[in-house]
């Protein structure tokens, strides 16, 4: 008989149906989450496994997985929910992820990225909804917060009057260029957590994942989280395009869009610099480490921008580019710190 974690599954499986169904478990996010698949003759499932003894829960995933169903998008279905166990039975959307398309079949790369920035321009036509937290200047600013922690810390980096200046200087520009409403930000918006559903239509062929760190943000959060993705490449023609697109849907003036979003990709790099440190050194991670480089070369295209000259100053004088040689210096604290 199983016990503890493990029994409380078995006990959950049973009680939606799905005994003596085949498991298998998913990859998973940089989260203490865990996924499995369940197949049972042709029907499948997904199990989501957010322990709450591992600081995980469903509220979350639900509130905004039922919101963006409300409006005709494709979150999962809920199939059985446990809440207070943290485990949720769901719809399988399959595993045509945007990256294992694209890797196989990259001449489809452009028509997808163009699909899912008409998905965002559709999405951020809605007002957030309001139990959503705000991902206003402030909340960016803390986000940064814990780049000497981590990412100096790891690299044995002196922590400069620059370097603890930087999520200062992202509030004041966030006041200073940051005009539009904001709107429902996903905030893991990539090629690996998006899924194409070629038989649904419209914007519903968008399949959504880890949604569940949703907060109310500039429009240009998402649209920086897809088209400056930390895991992949995507081409310098197909960002341009995408945003182009993006601002032509949604009527936009772009002289005023484009600061903000170099503003939202600089600030977006700098915290996932940070928080790819952490998860080597306190979830031994070290593989997420290997992005850094392609994060880095966003951060500097970000900081190119004229209205982030301040920003930029910052930068080249606290923030060390992550080289091989200091790369190695965090991956040798790896699993060795605890989170904070």
């Amino acid at each position: 008989m199983a016990e503890g974690r493990d029994a409380d599954i078995a006990a959950f499986i049973a009680a939606a149906g799905w005994s003596g169904a085949a498991i298998r478990p998913l990859a998973g996010d940089a989260s203490a989450r865990r996924y499995f698949r369940l197949a049972r003759g042709p029907e499948s499932a997904v199990l989501m496994d957010a322990d709450p003894a591992r600081g995980e829960a469903v509220g979350p995933f639900l509130a905004v997985g039922d919101w963006l169903a409300a409006r005709g998008y494709s979150a999962p279905r809920v199939l059985a929910r446990d809440p207070a166990r943290g485990l949720l039975l769901l719809e399988d959307l399959g595993d045509a992820l945007f990256a294992r398309i694209v890797a196989g079949e990259p001449r489809r790369e452009a028509d997808l990225y163009r699909a899912a920035t008409d998905f965002l321009a559709d999405l951020h036509r809605h007002r957030p909804p309001p139990f959503l937290k705000a991902g206003d200047g402030p909340a960016l600013a803390e986000l940064v917060a814990i780049l000497p922690d981590w990412y100096l810390a790891g690299m044995d980096a002196p922590v400069t009057d620059a370097a603890l200046a930087l999520p200062g200087l992202i509030a004041d520009l966030h006041a200073g260029l940051v005009g539009a409403p904001p709107v429902a930000a996903l905030r893991d918006f990539h090629a690996e957590n998006l899924i194409w559903l070629p038989d649904r239509q419209g914007v519903a062929r968008i399949g959504l994942l880890d949604f569940q760190d949703a907060f109310a943000a500039d429009p240009a959060y998402d649209l920086v989280s897809l088209l400056q993705d930390a895991r992949r490449e995507v081409s310098a023609g197909i960002q341009a395009a995408c945003l182009r697109a993006y601002v032509a849907a949604r009527g936009l003036d772009e002289r005023r869009f484009l600061p903000a979003y170099a503003l939202m990709g600089a600030q977006r790099a700098l915290r996932i610099l940070a928080v790819f440190a952490r998860l080597c050194m306190a979830g031994a991670k070290p593989q997420y480490l290997d992005h850094a480089p392609r994060v880095w070369a966003s951060l500097q295209r970000n900081l190119a921008h004229p209205a982030l000259a301040r920003l930029a100053r910052a930068v080249a004088d606290g923030v060390p580019a992550p080289t091989p040689e200091r790369l190695e210096r965090i991956k040798a604290k790896c699993g060795r710190h605890q989170a904070r």
